[in-house]
């Protein structure tokens, strides 16, 4: 691992000034609960986004590894990998399941950085796949965080990002209730996620209940979307500040007028991420 001894300071004291959530120490919970059923599962997400069965001989960089559930996922399925994050725990995790999970022999390293540091991000190289799944809104430089990935795409590469979709009324809203959160005390930060999970298991089970559906099927599909789970979810959701958002239409023109074509795209009806895999246009095309 890079030691950027800069980044980690600065990202541990804007979590303790209440500017940033700690996405890390919610990622360290959730190893708890990864196991092989959840690593397939980011495998198949990747696979079919991507529209590949193998990443052998492709090079990935997972930008914002978070838990490093996806880059472990690429690199079992045959890729050489480099992972980075801001947060120290994020990276301690990655490491974790590197340790764990890793298959020895095949590249794969993991360093703190910043995305929005433009020089460490010019001396990672470009990749055949690039990586950022609902990191690049939390940056508090969306656009500018935009700009140096998709920098990081070699040509004919591939850039899989999501990016919380724009509401009018309701990204404003969660954007205030998201800064009360991360500034709050410890107990007022329980009360503010308390009474979100509250209200999303009641409204959960009330529209399971007009549908005759077990609730619990609800809870169990979670972890077949992208091996993730509901509970830690909702916590990185409620938490999840610096915060921004972006209309589909925004996100395709941004890449497009940077040598990108659309290859998949999958739009949420609400507050949830929308997905893309663009691809960088080659020099003769």
């Amino acid at each position: 691992m890079t030691d950027n001894s800069d980044t980690t300071a600065t990202a541990q004291t804007e979590i303790s000034r209440g500017e940033r959530f700690g996405f890390g120490e919610n990622w360290s919970r959730f190893l708890r609960i990864v196991d092989d059923e959840r690593i397939l599962e980011a495998e198949r997400s990747l696979r079919e986004m991507l529209g590949v069965e193998s990443f052998e001989g492709r090079s990935f960089l997972d930008i914002g590894c978070g838990s490093g559930l996806f880059s472990l996922a690429a690199h079992r399925l045959g890729a050489a990998v480099v992972s980075f994050d801001y947060d120290e725990q994020s990276v301690a995790c990655a490491e974790a399941l590197r340790s764990r999970y890793g298959v020895s022999g095949r590249p794969w390293t993991i360093h703190s950085g910043s995305v929005l540091d433009a020089d460490f991000m010019a001396s990672l190289g470009v990749y055949d796949i690039v990586y950022s799944w609902g990191v690049l809104h939390h940056t508090g430089h969306m656009y500018r965080a935009l700009e140096l990935a998709a920098n990081r795409v070699g040509e004919g590469g591939r850039l899989f990002i999501a990016i919380y979709n724009y509401q009018p009324f309701w990204s404003r809203y969660y954007t205030a209730v998201k800064r009360a959160y991360v500034g709050a005390p410890r107990v007022g930060k329980y009360v503010i996620a308390g009474a979100y999970i509250g209200l999303q298991l009641v409204r959960g089970l009330a529209y399971d209940l007009r549908k005759f559906r077990n609730p619990a099927l609800r809870y169990r599909a979670q972890k077949n979307q992208r091996g993730m789970s509901v509970f830690y979810d909702w916590i990185d959701w409620i938490g999840g500040y610096p915060f921004e958002t972006a209309t589909p239409e925004e996100m395709v023109t941004f890449h497009q007028e940077r040598g990108f074509t659309v290859l998949r795209q999958e739009n949420s009806n609400g507050l949830a991420c929308n997905q893309f895999v663009f691809r960088l246009r080659t020099s003769a095309a």
